[in-house]
């Protein structure tokens, strides 16, 4: 094919002028890469008979040889806009961090720290002392331990409270959460015996108290946050089990998923009960998430009685499940703001979003619509309409939240294409698409977030 034939050759593009400009600035594998890959699609597209003659000229050949470097060079985890309207997205990171996180998060990450080092007494010192006081004072626990995620602190108390013996469990709450990781393998791989009892929808103390034998370790009370059963239901409380474990001398164990600090009556959030509210009612363990509900970074948290905690922060799991120094700083700043819980709600950004009522969402949008339709060309077409949000992260599966939506459309793009365009874009957009129009939702649009909006949609059409 003559097509093919004036595709040059990889030395040739090397010693084009761009490209020559190109290597002052990137190194010249990623160079040679970047025009490599390049020249291959341009075959690929050349034997399908899908370029024209002028795709293989020099200046629109080393443009993409230019944007190709671009795209080799950046990094892969990147600022995404959550227009989704689900607060807590697991595919875009869960809950962002509240700002006044961000000064003591840098002075940890580009400076030596205390990590492990008692500043009174000069001696080595625990990691874990930066957030269990806290922890304990928020929740009246007597001890706490944090790991790298809540399964991980589900699987080191397991591993440590019932190693080879047996953990009952209710069959209607052997949850499974995103990418398929299962109570029922978490305790597996812990060496502790699952005890079924009861049925999907319905299980009584009656229950527990029949499977309980000589082997019996632990109780397990897990609370099916990421999916509800209704109708003809039973289920045994955290305050009765706490009670019947007291009674016949078996610790009990709450895996709460979430976590909730502080009470939240009054909001839409009002049925998620606190983690205070589990150790009143006399449950000896409880673990729960740092990155949902909290709004603070990955981690899995362990708060309870003492003696059993101890054992787990000398369990040797605990080293392979241990939070790095960055996750300490950004935890310990998050939870200092749960000191006063009015604080709470104003600054960790995920409180923020999910407890938004409809007239602010409104009003903030009636604001966002008209500074875009200053800003954009017609051809962009921006409206309000109404809608519903969603929790996320496995919490409140059945609540949805009332919430206002830009709908956007651009003249000659289906909404499928205008989705591809803005979750490609520099700083990529992510919303949804609903009836043939796509929307983006202002509960989880930041303030932050309009100037990087604008330019995007602006882009659409430049």
């Amino acid at each position: 094919m003559a097509i093919m034939k004036n595709i040059p050759k990889v030395d040739k593009v090397l010693a084009w002028p761009v490209v020559q400009e190109a290597l002052a600035t990137y190194p010249r594998p990623l160079v040679v890469k970047a025009v490599r890959s390049v020249l291959a699609d341009l075959r690929a597209a050349a034997l399908g008979g899908a370029i024209s003659p002028d795709t293989s000229a020099e200046p629109i050949l080393g443009a993409r040889v230019l944007a190709e470097l671009a795209s080799l060079s950046s990094l892969s985890l990147r600022r995404v806009i959550n227009g989704s309207g689900v607060v807590v997205n697991t595919n875009l990171g869960r809950s962002p961090l509240p700002e006044s996180v961000r000064e003591g998060l840098t002075e940890v990450a580009f400076h030596y720290s205390n990590l492990e080092f008692n500043l009174d007494s000069g001696e080595r010192g625990s990691r874990y002392s930066h957030v269990e006081k806290l922890l304990c004072e928020l929740t009246g626990a007597e001890a706490a331990l944090v790991v790298n995620n809540n399964a991980a602190a589900v699987l080191l108390a397991l591993s440590s409270l019932a190693y080879g013996k047996e953990v009952v469990v209710s069959r209607g709450e052997l949850v499974e959460i995103g990418g398929s990781f299962r109570i029922p393998d978490v305790m597996l791989q812990s060496g502790a015996l699952l005890r079924e009892v009861g049925t999907t929808n319905r299980t009584h103390p009656r229950d527990y108290r029949q499977a309980v034998t000589a082997e019996t370790s632990l109780l397990l009370k897990i609370h099916t946050s990421n999916f509800a059963v209704v109708g003809f239901t039973a289920e045994v409380s955290a305050a009765e089990l706490a009670a019947m474990g007291s009674e016949l001398g078996i610790p009990v164990m709450a895996d709460v998923g979430s976590g909730n600090l502080i009470d939240l009556a009054g909001t839409v959030l009002a049925q998620e009960p606190t983690i205070g509210a589990y150790l009143r009612a006399g449950v000896d363990l409880v673990t729960f998430s740092g990155d949902k509900l909290l709004g603070g970074p990955q981690a899995g948290i362990i708060v309870g009685k003492r003696k059993f905690i101890e054992p787990m922060a000398a369990h040797q799991l605990l080293r392979a499940l241990r939070i790095d120094k960055l996750t300490l700083a950004a935890l310990e700043g998050t939870l200092q703001l749960y000191r006063d819980p009015r604080r709470a709600l104003a600054e960790v950004p995920t409180l923020r979003m999910l407890t938004a009522p409809l007239s602010e969402l409104k009003e903030r949008g009636k604001r966002l619509v008209r500074r875009l339709r200053r800003e954009l060309s017609a051809e962009i077409s921006i409206t309000l309409t109404d809608g519903l949000s969603q929790v996320g992260g496995g919490a409140l599966p059945l609540l949805e939240l009332p919430t206002a939506l830009l709908s956007v459309a651009v003249a000659g793009l289906s909404a499928q294409e205008l989705d591809r365009r803005l979750r490609t874009g520099n700083i990529p957009v992510v919303g949804r698409i609903n009836k043939g129009a796509y929307l983006l939702d202002l509960r989880t649009l930041e303030d932050a977030d309009r100037q990087l909006l604008s330019d995007a949609l602006r882009a659409l059409v430049s």
